[in-house]
């Protein structure tokens, strides 16, 4: 993983504790690791806790004072060999499967030209919904890879299929495509 850029969205879901030991694994095998935050992640793990992980600062919106003018969120993505976004709830998972790009993660993300590695995180129940399979069928068909949710314990206190996979798991998957090398 030497000199490759990877791009990693977090979402507000309760497994973005997860993704700290994620970036630090990226970060560890010599990725150059930018995170960008939705505000709803920034409830469960502070950008700080990134910021230190990564050496780098996390984007948090598309228009703070803290942001570059250049469109530095588009250069990014463009230097992105990878793309995680980790955990995937069900309402950025929507957005990805139709095109919104409302916040600095959907916007970035749509503008990434990939590879774009998912992992989806929700309560078992939203992850069996219709609707939310319907969308990461849409995903796929449009070349993303998934990192299926894990069964197990979950944050609503009832064991079912939705937490998140577990870092190493999206770490060897993200290997093998940052190996594989291709561009969506």
């Amino acid at each position: 993983m030497a000199g490759r850029e990877v791009l990693v969205g977090v979402s507000g879901g309760i497994a973005a504790f997860k993704t700290c030991a994620l970036v630090s694994a990226l970060v560890q095998r010599g990725a150059g690791v930018t995170v960008v935050m939705t505000d709803a992640a920034t409830r469960f793990v502070g950008p700080l806790t990134f910021e230190s992980l990564t050496a780098r600062r996390v984007i948090l919106d598309l228009w703070s004072a803290e942001q570059d003018r250049d469109s530095r969120h588009i250069h990014v993505t463009e230097r992105a060999h990878l793309v995680i976004i980790a955990p995937a709830t069900a309402n950025v998972i929507g957005k990805m499967a139709h095109g919104i790009a409302d916040d600095a993660l959907t916007t970035m993300v749509l503008a990434a030209p990939g590879p774009l590695l998912l992992a989806p995180a929700m309560n078992d129940r939203m992850w069996r919904n219709a609707i939310v399979q319907r969308n990461i069928e849409i995903l796929r068909a449009a070349g993303w890879s998934i990192v299926e949710p894990e069964s197990g314990w979950l944050a609503c206190r009832t064991i079912g299929e939705g937490r998140m996979a577990e870092p190493q798991t999206i770490l060897e998957t993200a290997t093998r495509m940052l190996i594989g090398g291709g561009r969506r």
